[in-house]
C-alpha cells in the first residue's frame, strides 16, 4: 500500500465521518423547528470547504488524470456531505422563520 493510497484512505474515513453527523443534525433541525443553539457562519464555512474538496477532486480527475475506487468514493462523500449540508441549511431559514412566528405569539 503506497502512501499516496493511505492518505486517500484517511481522507475518506475523515469525509465518511463528517458525513456521518449531517443527517443526525438535519433530524435535529426538522424535529426542534427552531434555529437557537445552530450557527449559519459555521455551516457556511464548512459548506466552502466542501466546495473546496469537491473542486479539488475535479481536478484531480479531469487535469491530473487521478482515478480509482477509493477516489471515487471519496469524492461521492464530498457531494453527499455537501448536500446534506446545504439541506441543513435550508432548514437553519425556515427555522428561523418559525423562531419569529413563536415571538409574536
Amino acid at each position: 500500500m503506497t502512501p499516496e493510497m493511505i492518505a486517500e484512505i484517511l481522507e475518506t474515513v475523515m469525509i465518511l465521518a463528517f458525513g456521518l453527523s449531517w443527517p443526525l443534525s438535519i433530524y435535529k433541525s426538522v424535529k426542534s423547528r427552531t434555529a437557537k443553539g445552530k450557527s449559519l457562519q459555521f455551516e457556511i464555512f464548512i459548506w466552502l470547504g466542501y466546495i473546496a474538496g469537491i473542486v479539488m477532486k475535479c481536478i484531480q480527475f479531469f487535469v491530473i488524470g487521478k482515478s480509482g475506487p477509493i477516489f471515487v468514493l471519496s469524492w461521492v462523500f464530498y457531494c453527499l456531505n455537501f448536500i446534506e449540508i446545504t439541506i441543513d441549511m435550508l432548514l437553519y431559514f425556515r427555522n428561523v422563520k418559525f423562531d419569529k412566528e413563536n415571538e409574536g405569539k
